[in-house]
């Protein structure tokens, strides 16, 4: 992290073209022809910042340790990695939420007539924290992907999951019981970089919030 160049983290994916979208409008511009390369590193046209693109839960780990000094990822990988970083924006783009599924038949279930209830999940620590704060005892199964299917299987009882439109879970014969919490992508920033980037950083900040507004 020398000099005033920038290392920003960004999520593959959906995300990453929502982010360089937001980032051209604050004047920030990748060239068609790195966009188009197999690059994981990537420059913008004035090569006063370099784009690292990542797996989304490993955005909030370049950021704290100082490999990127800021990055992009949703409020929902921020709040399961529960990195130590500075959050100075909501982008306003990436709108899901982390919500409690089961299948229709189990809807309005009272949770006392389980003695535990196991939980499918890709959010181990978001699902813990919602369900100890209830009183309800559970078993956490960890899983990385197609979350929906542990209910059908009978693997578990629940799941906790992103839902953008619920779409997935209606296909399934799944129902949100519970919403946990609204998430958004968020502009993350390392602590050390605040200080010693600081007029970098700071510029950062001011354009995105004028593209956002």
């Amino acid at each position: 992290m020398s000099g005033n160049r920038l290392i920003i983290a960004l999520s593959k994916g959906r995300m990453q073209d929502d982010a360089l979208e937001l980032f051209a409008r604050a004047g920030i511009v990748v060239n068609e022809s790195e966009l188009n390369s197999r690059k994981l590193i990537i420059d913008s046209s004035d090569r006063r910042h370099s784009f690292v693109l990542v797996k989304p839960s490993d955005v909030p780990t370049y950021v704290e340790y100082g490999v990127a000094d800021a990055g992009i990822c949703g409020r929902d990988v921020l709040l399961e990695s529960r990195a130590n970083v500075h959050e100075p924006l909501d982008l306003k783009f990436g709108h899901c939420k982390i919500a409690v599924a089961g299948k229709r038949e189990v809807v309005g279930e009272d949770y006392n007539l389980l003695a535990t209830v196991r939980v499918a999940t890709k959010y181990p620590r978001i699902t813990t924290d919602y369900f100890h704060a209830k009183g309800v005892p559970i078993e956490v199964v960890t899983l990385s992907g197609s979350v929906e299917l542990s209910p059908l299987l009978g693997l578990s009882d629940r799941i906790v999951d992103l839902v953008e439109t619920g779409r997935t879970l209606k296909e399934n014969g799944l129902e949100v019981i519970d919403v946990i919490t609204e998430s958004t992508a968020r502009l993350i920033v390392n602590r050390a970089s605040l200080h010693l980037k600081r007029a970098a950083v700071s510029d950062l900040i001011s354009s995105i919030t004028a593209a956002l507004n």
